[in-house]
């Protein structure tokens, strides 16, 4: 798609992946939401799993702190990890809550084996690997929803009049969240830049296609109600 958010590495990574990335922004999941067929209990499951989801990911900017070799670097991590733990995870309780759930409910919820497989991934290249392995790891989550959402909002089959997951649309379409993946996008082009990133595009591929399709069960976790 176009408006910036197939540029750079971001854009050569996602078109490396082929079927995966389309499997992942294109799962009936996302279909369903679209034409508010969703089944609510569905989407319930995945609002509890994208919570516990957002502690993991809370703990992957901690560890981009850690890893960053520039004061840069390590306040681009720190402000994610700060929007996340201060913003976010406020205003994702505070959806939640719409739909009935509980925090305290939703903190002491197991981890479906899709949340356990995404996030451990992406700590765990974070770990092996340097700041650029952790981004590419974790860019389909921060990116794909912008594109997934714009898609959406292009898309003549989705339907927002009376839908009950408009709000969940118009959200991750909205500027506030397409500029938080611009941002990510451009962060991917500076490491990159800086860590020899085209030396290593084959590695950074196989990151990039795992994390999309550990994505995609992200949505079949949801759709399926997965344990």
């Amino acid at each position: 798609m176009g408006s910036g958010l197939s540029e750079g590495l971001f854009g050569r990574l996602k078109d490396a992946t082929g079927g995966e990335w389309r499997a992942y922004t294109r799962h009936d999941f996302v279909r369903q939401l679209g034409a508010g067929t969703l089944p609510e209990a569905s989407f319930r499951h995945y609002l509890i799993q994208d919570y516990l989801f957002l502690i993991h990911f809370a703990r992957a900017y901690a560890l981009a702190v850690y890893k960053s070799d520039t004061l840069a670097d390590m306040r681009q991590a720190g402000a994610s990890l700060s929007a996340i733990l201060d913003l976010e995870m406020g205003l994702h309780v505070q959806f939640c809550a719409g739909w009935g759930l509980d925090e305290a409910a939703m903190a002491t919820a197991p981890e479906a084996t899709g949340t356990l497989a995404y996030t451990r991934f992406v700590l765990e290249r974070g770990m092996a690997g340097d700041l650029l392995d952790l981004h590419v790891a974790l860019a389909p989550c921060i990116v794909g929803y912008a594109e997934i959402a714009a898609e959406l909002m292009a898309d003549p089959a989705t339907r927002l009049d009376g839908n009950p997951y408009r709000a969940w649309i118009e959200m991750y379409a909205g500027d506030e969240y397409r500029a938080v993946a611009s941002a990510e996008i451009a962060q991917l082009d500076s490491l990159s830049a800086r860590r020899g990133g085209e030396a290593r595009f084959a590695d950074l591929v196989k990151t990039f296609t795992t994390a999309s399709r550990l994505e995609a069960g992200f949505w079949e976790m949801g759709l399926r109600l997965l344990p």
